[in-house]
């Protein structure tokens, strides 16, 4: 069995754990989709239009294939999941909707949306990682419990909250795409105050993850001077030039001050970073 198939395995025993069964656990009813309520707890933040848009002629063509589920409140019903399918029925002229009613506690709520959107590999990482700390601030849930429940990994929902310790300017660049999850993880490895530093040049230099993470190491290693070398003691300019110019270049610079004048070392470790290297200091391909 693949990976994947194990995955889909673990999710769909959380997912029908959390919804309590009846005799009939496919039935549904038709409701208006007026008395509906949106998710307080709904863990994705974003759906593309495009994409609803697409939805939305389906629904036009077939009708609405899978339910959304939801509880009933005093004045009509609360929505659990199925967002993405409600919108899009909106948006296609409808006036009711399939949808299985469920009576869930709060967190099973949440648990259920977040398990539903994983499933359909819906939710960005910042996503899952609001919903993780949710499930953690809100309900006491360990992570080992969170890992069970939505059948991942405990490391994969631990690394997966430490993206909300970054800085916000990665957290931005990671919502919009300029950078994935692997970039963030890299830069996380980074004090706050270097991290908005560090995403704009992996931003405007479209560094890979290697790069970043090898960018990130070398901005993260101690200054060593060889035990026959005299210490080196720049002006504070010159130090600044050379950290601009490590920033910039995603190599190790070393700047050396003579009574002519000086040498830039500019340390690389492959001939791709050699024509990388080139390539930003003349611009154009080596």
């Amino acid at each position: 069995m693949t990976a994947r198939a194990d995955r889909q395995q673990a999710l769909g025993r959380g997912l029908a754990a959390l919804i309590p069964q009846r005799a009939n656990p496919t039935g549904s009813i038709e409701i208006p989709i007026a008395r509906i309520r949106p998710n307080p707890r709904q863990p994705r933040q974003r759906i593309g239009q495009d994409e609803l848009e697409t939805l939305a002629a389906s629904i036009v063509a077939h009708g609405v294939l899978q339910p959304i589920l939801v509880i009933e409140t005093v004045d009509g019903y609360q929505l659990v999941a199925g967002e993405r399918r409600l919108r899009a029925s909106q948006l296609a002229g409808l006036d009711r909707i399939p949808a299985i009613i469920r009576q869930l506690a709060d967190r099973d709520q949440l648990e259920l949306a977040l398990v539903e959107n994983l499933q359909r590999e819906d939710l960005g990482p910042l996503e899952e990682a609001h919903a993780f700390r949710s499930l953690v601030d809100d309900f006491g849930l360990s992570q080992e419990e969170i890992a069970t429940r939505v059948g991942r990994a405990r490391s994969t929902v631990a690394n997966t909250l430490r993206l909300l310790d970054l800085d916000g300017r990665v957290q931005a660049a990671l919502l919009d795409g300029s950078i994935t999850e692997g970039h963030a993880r890299a830069i996380g490895g980074l004090a706050a105050d270097q991290q908005a530093r560090v995403v704009a040049t992996v931003v405007d230099q479209q560094l890979s993850v290697r790069q970043a993470a090898e960018l990130v190491r070398r901005l993260r290693e101690p200054r060593t001077v060889a035990a026959s070398e005299p210490a080196r003691r720049l002006e504070p300019e010159l130090e600044r030039v050379e950290e601009e110019l490590r920033r910039s270049l995603g190599n190790k610079v070393t700047l050396a001050r003579s009574r002519r004048g000086g040498r830039i070392v500019i340390e690389y470790y492959s001939d791709e970073e050699l024509a990388q290297i080139y390539d930003r200091l003349i611009g154009g391909p080596a």
